[in-house]
């Protein structure tokens, strides 16, 4: 019987079978940058959920709440992006609109064309912000904040605004940024009955941890861009700090009541690109 053959590559064919697979990488490699940049972080998700508020009075219920986050004006985020953004945030007729921070990268160099842009959202129960750790950066966050109160956002900085509709009441409340502001949640929340419903906005997702100890239904947050970079079965390749436990979507505080809603935001920062996690803003209806 004979011995069967055994296969043999030569250096030469191991090496062009290197260059061929090589060359495959590489092209995957230039495909996915080219799709990153120039297509994905352009392609906003509008991302729609339901969202069940404790103590939420029956007049808000179906109502309708527009989130957005993280522009990063300045990091190849320009004013006819936000044009885009404000028109999508407007077809969705948001009864409230909130924005949780990082409307600027670095540079204020755009705020002041920004500013009737932003000026044309329009929500019959209000428009809400707090500044994020990139506002803080430009170290111009006064500027940031007149901008937005310019453009008709009640800018919470540690307090709270009360909403009234048909009678009932939903608190909005706000703390300065976490990383780099003084937030203070004992004042944010002030005086606000244990029995009414709140909606807190804090730019670090993570500062839930501190919000649960406190009577809050629902913080909305931003900061992570869901990691900018998911790859599948892996997720976020990296997320800055105070958002790495809560990256993206909704999640429930572990034995409390409190539930948190992290954007992906629409800009970018370090890198312009975005892969697998799109920018996105968010359509919440509360029951």
């Amino acid at each position: 019987m004979s011995n069967p053959k055994l296969s043999t590559i030569t250096r030469k064919t191991f090496l062009q079978k290197l260059m061929h697979w090589a060359g495959r990488l590489v092209g995957l490699g230039v495909a996915a940058g080219v799709y990153s940049y120039g297509w994905e972080r352009h392609w906003i998700e509008t991302t729609e959920v339901t969202i069940t508020l404790p103590k939420l009075p029956d007049a808000f219920r179906g109502m309708k709440l527009v989130h957005f986050s993280d522009l990063h004006l300045g990091h190849f985020s320009e004013p006819k992006d936000v044009q885009h953004v404000v028109d999508l945030i407007m077809s969705k007729k948001p009864d409230m609109i909130c924005f949780t921070g990082d409307l600027v990268d670095e540079s204020t160099r755009y705020l002041s064309v920004v500013l009737p842009i932003l000026g044309q959202l329009d929500a019959p129960l209000g428009k809400y912000a707090v500044l994020g750790n990139h506002d803080y950066r430009a170290r111009q966050q006064q500027v940031i904040r007149d901008t937005l109160s310019n453009a008709g956002f009640e800018v919470l900085d540690n307090r709270h605004v009360r909403v009234d509709r048909q009678g009932s009441f939903l608190h909005m409340a706000g703390v300065d940024d976490v990383l780099f502001g003084v937030p203070d949640l004992a004042r944010a929340l002030g005086d606000i009955p244990t029995d009414e419903a709140v909606i807190l906005l804090a730019h670090e997702p993570d500062f839930a941890d501190e919000t649960a100890a406190y009577p809050v239904g629902l913080q909305l947050s931003g900061h992570s861009h869901g990691g900018q970079v998911r790859l599948p079965l892996i997720g976020a390749i990296l997320t800055p700090k105070l958002s790495q436990k809560y990256v993206q979507g909704l999640y429930k505080v572990k034995d409390y009541s409190l539930q948190v809603y992290t954007s992906r935001g629409l800009g970018t920062t370090i890198l312009p690109i975005r892969l697998f996690c799109r920018p996105e803003v968010t359509v919440i209806t509360l029951h």
